[in-house]
């Protein structure tokens, strides 16, 4: 059995701006939310731990989108961690 890389999402919902950037490129991780038109991290935990932000962990099968997801966030707020060696991605 092989050991699946894992990553973690981290992303500060507080300070989003609602461009929707992210949806579109990930529309099955990121939705928009109505009632104050910023995005919400599908399956996404909350964590107030320094700051109140949204948690995922995921593997391998989806870096790539959640990178780019986070790559044409235009306010940087989604990050991402490889959990095994503690490297922030973005």
């Amino acid at each position: 059995m092989t050991d699946k890389k894992k990553y973690k999402i981290v992303y500060d919902r507080d300070n989003c701006i609602g461009a929707g950037s992210c949806t579109a490129v990930f529309a099955e991780r990121w939705i928009m939310n109505n009632k104050d038109d910023k995005a919400d991290l599908v399956g996404g935990t909350w964590e107030t731990s320094p700051k109140r932000v949204m948690i995922l962990e995921f593997t391998q099968e989806e870096l790539e989108r959640f990178m780019e997801s986070a790559q044409v966030c235009p306010v940087n707020v989604i990050h991402i961690i490889d959990l095994k060696t503690g490297e922030q991605l973005i």
